[in-house]
């Protein structure tokens, strides 16, 4: 299903007011936004571990009691499979509130879980350790992100590879354009060859992405900016992602991983693998699976540009975000699971591009941001709603986003058939503030 539209201007200048998805005889363009910091900031107004614990004891008290003597089921074989089920979904939605925990520990990072800096720093680290994140060394990181957000050279993760990077053939102005509005029929087999995935191979390669994503982030740099050198780590404290005085921070932070680490197997010494795999690491890794398909999608889409530094502003890097709902979709099943899991994530799926614009805005606060947010935008002919944030989206992405060009000052993924889904136009020539001057 093809994404929404991030401007509902189309390429025959017709609105587009329900962010339909463009036909293919009318490549939408892609309106380059001019507006300000400022003119979003004056729209808004002024203004988990209880479930832990919950999750916890009910699969303590009542999984071991799925036994013959208290339930009464048709088959021997039966009472393990139900108990393995139970586990399961205990561990499903002890990831989600994990997930809600994680964004916790975001917001201390960006100062917006308390007006003390001192408490933010604390619980921050506290609860990234707690989940396998160094605190200090990915808040550096994850604040260079939101300033150049979509900056080609300056984001620090869900950076596009480039046409060259790929070792692709160089620019042939006589088969294709530089937009990808027309592409050669042998060129598009060409690129085909080259990009496309068999269907198991992706569904493998999105769940490799999903699984190792973060971890391989935090270790090796994977999917960051690639103009730091290879095996840049968040845990190396002369990494090229720190200034020297950041140097005790990243050791703060390594402090913190070490501390869950030794947790984990003196767990395991004392309760066993099997109960600590269950318990803690299954959730765990739910964690980070969520993690990675909540930032992918929402940095990640044919719709959305990338920027070169002469046209990169800071409103034009966070609106190039999209809005999601976490596992959202049609009819009572999909509107259920969209409230739990955006209710239980804390609304970072839903509410990400307010958050990408002021990011010290509670979550509490952000739905009614995004709200008067997204009625300045559309004055605009703005739309930053994207598709549900579902399993099956992220596998669209990934077989709709291969490769960006090596030059262009705003630039879109293109197919493995060479093919772009939008084309970007200038409305004007202006230069928007980067909001440093709000009070």
């Amino acid at each position: 299903m093809p994404s929404s539209l991030t401007n509902r201007k189309l390429a025959n200048g017709k609105e587009n007011p329900q962010c339909l998805p463009p036909t293919e005889a009318d490549v939408p363009k892609f309106f380059v936004p001019d507006i300000t910091i400022k003119d979003l900031h004056s729209a808004i107004p002024l203004f988990d571990f209880a479930c832990l614990a919950v999750f916890l004891w009910t699969a303590l008290t009542y999984i071991p009691k799925i036994n013959p003597s208290n339930v009464a089921l048709p088959h021997p074989a039966l009472y393990k499979l139900a108990r393995g089920a139970a586990w399961m979904l205990y561990t499903f939605c002890t990831g989600l509130t994990g997930t809600g925990i994680w964004i916790i520990a975001h917001e201390c990072g960006h100062q917006a879980f308390s007006t003390s800096k001192k408490a933010n720093n604390i619980v921050g680290w506290i609860l990234h350790s707690f989940l396998g994140v160094p605190h200090f060394s990915w808040k550096i990181s994850h604040g260079k992100h939101h300033a150049q957000t979509s900056h080609l050279t300056g984001d620090q993760v869900f950076v596009p590879s480039t046409r060259s990077e790929l070792g692709l053939p160089p620019m042939n102005p006589e088969k294709e354009d530089l937009e990808g509005t027309h592409v050669a029929t042998d060129l598009q087999e060409l690129f085909s060859e080259a990009l496309e995935d068999a269907p198991i191979m992706a569904v493998l390669r999105l769940a490799a992405y999903l699984l190792m994503g973060l971890p391989l982030y935090l270790l090796i740099n994977a999917t960051g900016q690639r103009s730091y050198p290879k095996w840049t780590s968040h845990f190396l404290p002369k990494a090229p992602l720190f200034a020297p005085h950041q140097v005790n921070d990243v050791l703060i932070s390594d402090l913190g991983i070490f501390f869950w680490i030794a947790s984990i197997v003196y767990s395991i010494n004392v309760y066993g693998f099997l109960n600590v795999f269950r318990i803690y690491l299954l959730p765990y890794i739910w964690v980070h699976h969520w993690l990675v398909l909540i930032t992918l999608l929402q940095h990640t889409d044919p719709a959305l540009p990338h920027y070169e530094a002469s046209a990169f502003t800071f409103p034009r890097g966070a609106l190039s975000t999209f809005d999601r709902v976490l596992m959202g979709g049609p009819g009572i099943f999909g509107t259920i699971t969209g409230w739990l899991c955006g209710t239980m994530t804390h609304g970072i799926c839903e509410t990400h591009v307010a958050h990408h614009l002021f990011s010290k805005i509670p979550h509490y606060h952000a739905w009614e941001a995004r709200l008067a947010i997204n009625k300045r935008l559309a004055e605009e002919g703005m739309c930053v709603q994207g598709n549900p944030a579902t399993w099956s989206e992220a596998l669209r992405v990934l077989q709709e986003c291969k490769f960006v060009e090596d030059e262009g000052e705003v630039r879109f993924y293109k197919n493995a058939q060479g093919k772009a889904a939008r084309v970007p136009a200038f409305v004007s020539e202006a230069v928007s503030d980067s909001g440093a001057d709000i009070q």
